[in-house]
């Protein structure tokens, strides 16, 4: 436990200029808090790739490759033993951000060029509940790295380091843009409401209503 507690201690000094070094970015800087995933742009490399609604993704389309926000997703899970209850509340975590996701997908200045979303898992359970597929990673060193590079994460995740148990292979997860629009409520180009703008809409008021108090 602590040593856990000092790995997560160093990793929250590096990850700025990991954050910083990777290019990625919020979703939205005023929703920092509220979502879970950091994103960057990314041009595909691996082997085409046909989705459920026909979607290809080919070599050197360009994808919004997502990244948990993971120093801080552990630190909120580090006290909580049961790794149900984790898994839980992760899915949970990673449901409620998807709307902002798609918004971010939305109003991106690419948005016409981007074909789909791209993440890379060892912990991948429940993923199709939210319109993930999950693929292969076709090619072997890439795939090598990536465990290497995940694989304390995943050990981090669990309450107890499992025994015997073979190392998991992580796995690209994709969804289209069209599906990610239309399951997190963006229809025709019109954002339905979400969370994000309901909660604009209330502030919105609440400064109308402050303005009006103020006038003679």
């Amino acid at each position: 436990m602590r040593l856990r507690h000092y790995f997560l201690l160093a990793w929250s000094i590096i990850d700025p200029v990991y954050f910083f070094l990777s290019r990625l970015n919020y979703l939205d800087r005023t929703e920092e808090k509220a979502a879970i995933f950091r994103v960057r742009l990314t041009r595909y490399k691996g082997r085409e790739v046909v989705l459920a609604d026909g979607t290809k993704i080919k070599k050197n389309d360009v994808l919004i490759k997502i990244h948990l926000y993971n120093v801080r997703l552990l630190k909120e899970l580090q006290h909580i033993e049961n790794d149900v209850k984790k898994a839980v509340i992760l899915y949970k975590k990673v449901k409620e951000s998807l709307p902002y996701l798609a918004l971010y997908v939305h109003q991106h200045k690419n948005n016409r060029e981007i074909k789909g979303i791209i993440g890379i898992t060892m912990i991948n359970k429940g993923c199709e509940r939210l319109g993930f597929e999950p693929h292969a990673i076709s090619s072997r060193p890439y795939k090598w790295i990536k465990q290497l590079a995940l694989y304390p994460i995943y050990l981090l995740s669990k309450s107890e380091i499992p025994r015997g148990s073979k190392r998991p292979d992580p796995l690209y997860l994709f969804i289209s843009k069209d599906s990610l629009l239309k399951k997190y409520r963006i229809h025709n180009h019109l954002m339905e409401e979400s969370p994000l703008i309901e909660t604009k809409k209330v502030m919105t008021g609440v400064q109308q209503c402050q303005t009006k108090m103020v006038k003679p």
